[in-house]
Protein backbone atom coordinates (compact mmCIF):
# COMPACT_ATOMS: atom_id res chain seq x y z
CA UNK A 1 0.00 0.00 0.00
CA UNK A 2 1.57 3.49 -1.15
CA UNK A 3 -0.06 6.53 0.09
CA UNK A 4 1.79 9.68 -0.97
CA UNK A 5 0.47 13.56 -0.23
CA UNK A 6 0.34 16.19 -2.11
CA UNK A 7 3.78 18.84 -1.99
CA UNK A 8 3.23 21.83 -0.37
CA UNK A 9 5.08 24.81 -0.12
CA UNK A 10 6.86 25.76 3.34
CA UNK A 11 8.84 29.37 3.73
CA UNK A 12 11.39 27.26 5.58
CA UNK A 13 14.44 25.60 3.87
CA UNK A 14 14.87 22.20 3.78
CA UNK A 15 17.77 22.34 6.29
CA UNK A 16 15.59 24.35 8.72
CA UNK A 17 12.69 22.31 8.20
CA UNK A 18 15.08 19.32 8.60
CA UNK A 19 16.46 20.29 11.45
CA UNK A 20 13.16 21.09 13.06
CA UNK A 21 12.00 17.86 12.98
CA UNK A 22 14.49 16.22 13.54
CA UNK A 23 13.87 16.72 17.56
CA UNK A 24 10.61 14.43 17.37
CA UNK A 25 8.78 16.69 19.94
CA UNK A 26 8.52 19.00 17.13
CA UNK A 27 6.66 16.40 15.40
CA UNK A 28 3.41 17.69 17.08
CA UNK A 29 4.04 21.03 15.21
CA UNK A 30 2.77 19.32 11.70
CA UNK A 31 0.08 16.52 13.41
CA UNK A 32 -3.10 17.39 11.97
CA UNK A 33 -6.47 17.96 14.45
CA UNK A 34 -7.69 14.62 14.35
CA UNK A 35 -4.48 13.46 16.10
CA UNK A 36 -5.89 12.82 19.81
CA UNK A 37 -2.61 11.53 21.24
CA UNK A 38 0.86 12.53 20.90
CA UNK A 39 4.05 11.82 23.04
CA UNK A 40 7.56 11.57 22.08
CA UNK A 41 10.81 10.88 23.40
CA UNK A 42 14.67 11.34 21.88
CA UNK A 43 14.10 8.11 19.49
CA UNK A 44 10.35 7.55 18.80
CA UNK A 45 7.33 9.29 19.10
CA UNK A 46 3.23 7.98 19.37
CA UNK A 47 0.23 9.22 17.89
CA UNK A 48 -3.32 8.50 18.11
CA UNK A 49 -5.87 9.11 15.96
CA UNK A 50 -9.55 8.98 16.66
CA UNK A 51 -11.08 5.46 16.13
CA UNK A 52 -7.33 3.75 15.53
CA UNK A 53 -4.80 2.56 17.84
CA UNK A 54 -1.77 4.63 18.82
CA UNK A 55 1.29 3.73 16.58
CA UNK A 56 5.00 4.62 17.54
CA UNK A 57 7.19 5.23 14.80
CA UNK A 58 11.10 5.84 15.27
CA UNK A 59 13.74 7.07 13.09
CA UNK A 60 14.88 4.61 10.15
CA UNK A 61 16.55 6.44 8.06
CA UNK A 62 18.32 10.28 8.00
CA UNK A 63 19.48 11.94 4.67
CA UNK A 64 20.06 15.71 5.23
CA UNK A 65 18.06 17.59 4.50
CA UNK A 66 15.73 16.43 1.56
CA UNK A 67 14.91 12.79 3.64
CA UNK A 68 13.45 12.08 7.43
CA UNK A 69 12.10 8.40 7.12
CA UNK A 70 10.43 6.40 10.09
CA UNK A 71 9.40 3.29 10.63
CA UNK A 72 6.74 1.49 12.52
CA UNK A 73 8.15 0.23 16.18
CA UNK A 74 5.99 -2.62 16.27
CA UNK A 75 6.77 -5.49 14.25
CA UNK A 76 3.33 -6.66 13.80
CA UNK A 77 2.60 -3.24 11.72
CA UNK A 78 5.49 -3.08 8.43
CA UNK A 79 5.44 0.65 7.48
CA UNK A 80 7.41 3.61 7.00
CA UNK A 81 6.22 7.16 6.46
CA UNK A 82 9.48 9.77 4.61
CA UNK A 83 9.24 13.27 5.00
CA UNK A 84 10.52 13.91 1.37
CA UNK A 85 11.83 17.47 0.89
CA UNK A 86 13.26 19.45 -2.16
CA UNK A 87 14.32 22.84 -1.85
CA UNK A 88 13.38 26.08 -4.10
CA UNK A 89 13.28 29.39 -4.56
CA UNK A 90 10.86 30.08 -1.77
CA UNK A 91 11.81 27.81 0.75
CA UNK A 92 10.82 24.07 -0.05
CA UNK A 93 8.78 21.68 -0.73
CA UNK A 94 7.66 18.89 1.47
CA UNK A 95 6.04 15.39 0.18
CA UNK A 96 4.90 12.64 2.62
CA UNK A 97 5.18 9.14 1.43
CA UNK A 98 3.53 6.55 3.04
CA UNK A 99 4.35 2.70 2.21
CA UNK A 100 3.07 -0.45 3.87
CA UNK A 101 2.49 -4.43 3.66
CA UNK A 102 -0.87 -5.28 5.22
CA UNK A 103 -3.30 -7.86 4.24
CA UNK A 104 -6.05 -7.09 1.80
CA UNK A 105 -8.42 -6.90 5.14
CA UNK A 106 -6.52 -4.65 6.97
CA UNK A 107 -5.40 -2.59 4.58
CA UNK A 108 -9.55 -1.87 3.75
CA UNK A 109 -9.92 -1.09 6.96
CA UNK A 110 -7.04 1.61 7.27
CA UNK A 111 -6.73 3.29 3.64
CA UNK A 112 -8.99 5.85 4.34
CA UNK A 113 -8.13 6.99 7.19
CA UNK A 114 -4.22 6.30 6.67
CA UNK A 115 -4.94 8.54 3.17
CA UNK A 116 -7.00 11.15 5.03
CA UNK A 117 -4.13 11.27 7.38
CA UNK A 118 -1.29 11.61 5.40
CA UNK A 119 -3.26 14.97 3.87
CA UNK A 120 -3.97 16.06 6.60
CA UNK A 121 -0.51 15.97 8.06
CA UNK A 122 0.41 17.88 4.49
CA UNK A 123 -2.05 20.28 5.14
CA UNK A 124 -0.80 21.01 8.96
CA UNK A 125 3.00 20.95 6.88
CA UNK A 126 2.03 24.10 4.81
CA UNK A 127 0.68 26.08 7.88
CA UNK A 128 3.79 25.93 9.18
Amino acid sequence: MRIESKEVQISKSPAEFFELMSDLKNMKLVMPASVERFESDAETFVFGLKGMPDVRLLIDEVNPPGLLKFKAASSKLDFTLSTILEENEAGAKVKYLFEGNFNPMMKMMVERPLTRFIEDLSASTAEL
